[in-house]
């Protein structure tokens, strides 16, 4: 059986009626020749109809020469809107943690379905793809989303995926492929040096309201504020942390969980790389760990509020951080609490650690990763390298 063919559609009793209905309305006649396939599931479809038969002969050939290659895409599969697409992606990844799953909702509802979700597959280009990365960085008076340069990476990465999953049954490509992306810049990361940490550790600690009372985790402020700064952990990890997890006599932490906030609840899961891993505790921290660790159970949080409730980042950077960060002078620099890892990770380098260290350390996946972020704070070591070479040279030839 031909895979592809030419059929004369005057042979349709239909289409001869709808000739007859345009003449009588002076319009012009529906084409008579159409393209047919059977596509590899062996279901007719039409690839056109044409009013030429040496067009849709060219037609079929081009039809035949793609099924034969594994190539031909059925024009209709490229007109579903990227909306309905995308709802497939997402219901699809049951391959990723929930956390990750309510992120890629959370950005395909504020950035990709209001510019993309209507439009056709088709219909999305290169250059459009483009204009709206550059968008996206733009300050609202402007016109754009004010987003800093990781988010809108992970707008672009989210839209990128969805259309990725519809190559090659519906796109030939993927149109956002190879789009520029802007690089996270030095001036998103803050390094702070040992006193800026202990001022803030300490402001975080002396807290009171309005009214003079002691804020819900004053108690265990300046531990975490310590832990984030020398340890690197992410908070998430630190607010799931166990008692059983700290070894103050070996001074080790074992991360193994992190909490995620989804649809408006906490869930346990495992770190953002999906591996557990050990960190050092530097022994002034012992100290500082220990009131929270000693007689407790294994299996408590470490960090709680005064009422025992669970940490939640939001509460805790809103009405403790962002007021410790004020107080203890460090307003206007940026600082988040999730940037205490990278002053974890300025002050260990800035101490000898090297890359792999580091990469351990902050749960990175590769060590390209922690190359990427922190590269620039690595010292040269160009003439060290030389001088070492040298003296071996010397030794070797003398």
């Amino acid at each position: 059986m031909a895979r592809a063919w030419i059929f004369d559609r005057i042979t349709s009793k239909h289409y001869l009626e709808a000739v007859k209905k345009a003449k009588a309305a002076k319009r012009t006649p529906p084409a008579r020749w159409q393209v047919r396939y059977y596509d590899p599931a062996g279901k007719q479809k039409s690839a056109g109809t044409y009013k030429k038969k040496p067009d849709a002969e060219k037609r079929k050939a081009e039809v035949e020469n793609s099924l034969h290659e594994g190539t031909y895409r059925n024009p209709q599969e490229a007109k579903v809107a990227l909306g309905e697409m995308a709802e497939k992606w997402l219901d699809a990844r049951t391959d990723i943690k929930r956390s990750t799953w309510w992120k890629y909702r959370g950005l395909l509802d504020a950035h990709v379905l209001p510019r993309w979700g209507d439009l056709p597959l088709s219909a999305i280009q290169h250059e459009d793809v483009a204009v709206w990365v550059a968008g996206l960085q733009k300050p609202r008076d402007k016109g754009g989303s004010n987003l800093g340069a990781s988010q809108t990476r992970r707008a672009h990465g989210v839209l990128s995926m969805v259309l990725e999953w519809c190559v090659p049954r519906r796109l030939p490509t993927n149109p956002a492929r190879g789009v520029p992306l802007p690089k996270s810049s030095e001036a998103e990361h803050v390094y702070l040096d040992y006193v800026q940490v202990e001022r803030l550790a300490e402001a975080a600690a002396s807290l009171r309201t309005e009214y003079g009372q002691i804020p819900a985790t004053a108690h265990i402020n300046r531990a975490l504020v310590l832990l984030l700064a020398y340890t690197g952990i992410r908070w998430n990890e630190a607010a799931a942390l166990r008692v059983g997890k700290v070894d103050l006599f070996g001074r080790r932490i074992r991360v193994t969980t992190a909490f995620a906030e989804v649809d408006g609840g906490m869930i346990e899961q495992p770190p953002k790389s999906g591996k557990s891993r050990t960190v050092s505790i530097p022994r002034s921290l012992v100290s500082e760990l220990r009131p929270l660790v000693h007689g407790r159970p294994e299996d408590a949080l470490l960090f709680t509020t005064r009422r025992g409730a669970r940490l939640r980042l939001r509460n805790w950077r809103n009405r403790e951080f962002t007021r410790a960060v004020k107080d203890a002078g460090l307003d206007g620099i940026g600082l988040t609490p999730h940037k205490l890892r990278h002053t974890a990770a300025s002050l260990a380098i800035a101490a000898g650690a090297d890359v792999k260290v580091i990469q351990a350390m902050l749960g990175h996946a590769t060590a390209t990763m922690t190359l990427d972020l922190y590269g620039h704070l690595f010292p040269d070591r160009l003439d060290e390298v030389a001088d070492a070479m040298d003296e071996a040279r010397l030794k070797a030839v003398a």
